[in-house]
């Protein structure tokens, strides 16, 4: 069991993420700043922490020298999050964390560094952050809509539509590549809206995808990461 603490707007990035937050070999600990990274941790031990370099209490070079001093608490891979300017990733290198990222978080550079800082292999399901434009055949008919974080199992679909859990649909869409994309789709699960303005979000898995079109969402993730 992989123990992960993340600061609780942060994990916020990964909640459309299922294939990697709901894995049974992991348990999800969040925090409001560093105090609570430490605390957290010296009771859990964790395997991977993901902390801010600046919160109101404890600054990311403090957090980790306690860390890296403490014999019962130094086996930890540190992750640190940073504005992306000269100064804040020359403190990141200083400060003996295992690596660092840079806001704003971007999806899949996220789930890459978790997986190499926690040494598992990334499920094929990796989903990769996107915007395109899918028509859509369902028993009621055909309508558009919008599809983002494919993987080569699936997508979040987001539409005007009403559909059900278990609605089978055919889609067809162009990747970024301009490769054209047909497979028939399940609804596998439906999102809440957030704002009443949100369109609907389901998550759809792939039926039958060919073996072309698996190769081609493959080498598009591959490129994107």
């Amino acid at each position: 069991m992989k123990k992960i603490i993340i600061p609780q707007d942060i994990k916020a990035f990964l909640e459309k993420e299922q294939c990697f937050l709901d894995r049974s070999d992991m348990t999800i600990f969040t925090t409001s700043d560093n105090e609570e990274v430490l605390a957290l941790h010296r009771i859990e031990k964790a395997d991977l922490i993901i902390a801010k370099l600046d919160t109101p209490r404890m600054n990311g070079e403090s957090l980790c020298s306690l860390i890296r001093d403490d014999k019962k608490l130094c086996r930890v891979s540190i992750l640190i999050v940073c504005s992306g300017t000269k100064t804040e990733t020359e403190r990141c290198l200083q400060c003996r964390a295992n690596s660092y990222i840079t806001t704003p978080i971007n999806n899949a550079t996220l789930l890459v560094e978790i997986h190499q800082l926690l040494n598992i292999a990334p499920r094929k399901a990796l989903r990769i952050p996107m915007s395109i434009k899918i028509h859509v055949t369902s028993k009621g008919g055909p309508f558009t809509g919008y599809g983002e974080n494919i993987s080569v199992s699936g997508m979040l679909l987001h539409t005007e539509t009403l559909l059900a859990d278990g609605d089978t649909l055919t889609c067809s869409f162009y990747l970024p590549d301009s490769t054209h994309i047909t497979t028939n789709a399940e609804v596998m699960r439906l999102l809440e809206r957030t704002t009443e303005h949100d369109t609907n979000g389901y998550g759809i898995k792939f039926i039958d995808l060919s073996a072309g079109f698996h190769s081609a969402i493959e080498r598009f993730i591959g490129k994107r990461i």
